[in-house]
């Protein structure tokens, strides 16, 4: 299956310090693919760079055959490339609904013009927009709280109210940063569980930063380790768990160092923290 994705030799510094270097990957359309890595691997500066937060000192980024290196969070956004933060940003006082509503940009409502000689090209519009929010609603199950401020939600379900918004658009790669951080696990199986409708259904491509390595483990193939601003390997998870660098990386792990292998696996099975 060919990449949706190619990050090409991309490196980003700040004054002196090199946060992400040299580092190459892609990701296949119609996969959910994982990004793990220890503190301080460039994982999340990478995802900005992706998001278009701030662009590459040097190297590319290729979307779907297009250099969209430097392209701002909503360009990217209008070609399909959306993200989500470890903390949500919803609109607390509005509720689940209008945040869901808010997503559609170029909105006639929005123009002043349009709201006083068009009104009703602009209720038409509303109507269809709310019509699909409430879609997402009930793909997700949260029918419960579709008038709720989303101020008053509890961390799961505003994590389930930020993938919501992803489906307000022709979403083409959705980047998950952390989305289960905060979140217990019932709702994290309800996320699961989206996650993987929205890519077997929809055809969703997720790129997954996670702490949690059940979660990963759960979602993803292949998983790419990031270590020191670059790419150290890929592959399933099993392989991945069982790479001596990788556990040299995490835990400092060596035959006469501080963690065997059979530890180390077992802390980045249990410990959600590990892979930050």
């Amino acid at each position: 299956m060919a990449a949706i994705v190619e990050v090409k030799a991309v490196s980003k510094r700040f004054g002196a310090f090199h946060a992400v270097r040299d580092c190459s990957l892609s990701v296949e359309e119609g996969s959910i693919t994982g990004l793990i890595g220890p503190n301080g691997a460039g994982k999340s500066t990478l995802f900005n760079m992706m998001a278009g937060a701030f662009a590459p000192t040097t190297g590319r980024i290729m979307f779907d055959g297009r250099d969209v290196t430097g392209l701002s969070a909503h360009e990217l956004f209008s070609l399909g490339l959306l993200r989500t933060f470890q903390i949500a940003h919803e609109f607390s006082n509005l509720s689940v609904l209008e945040n869901l509503m808010m997503v559609p940009g170029a909105q006639s409502g929005e123009d002043l013009f349009s709201a006083w000689l068009r009104p009703a090209r602009v209720a038409t519009e509303e109507a269809a927009i709310m019509k699909k929010a409430d879609e997402v609603i009930d793909f997700l199950k949260l029918g419960r709280v579709r008038n709720e401020p989303a101020g008053n939600l509890s961390g799961g379900q505003k994590k389930l109210l930020e993938l919501g918004r992803t489906m307000m658009v022709d979403a083409r790669l959705v980047l998950l940063d952390e989305i289960a951080a905060g979140v217990n696990r019932t709702l994290l199986k309800d996320l699961a569980d989206n996650i993987v409708r929205l890519n077997r259904e929809l055809g969703y491509t997720f790129f997954v930063i996670e702490h949690d390595m059940d979660f990963i483990a759960e979602l993803c193939n292949p998983v790419i380790v990031m270590a020191s601003g670059s790419v150290m390997t890929e592959g399933h998870i099993d392989d991945i768990k069982a790479d001596e660098r990788v556990i040299e990386a995490y835990f400092g792990g060596s035959p006469t160092g501080h963690a065997t292998t059979a530890q180390a696996q077992s802390a980045a099975r249990s410990a959600p923290g590990a892979a930050s």
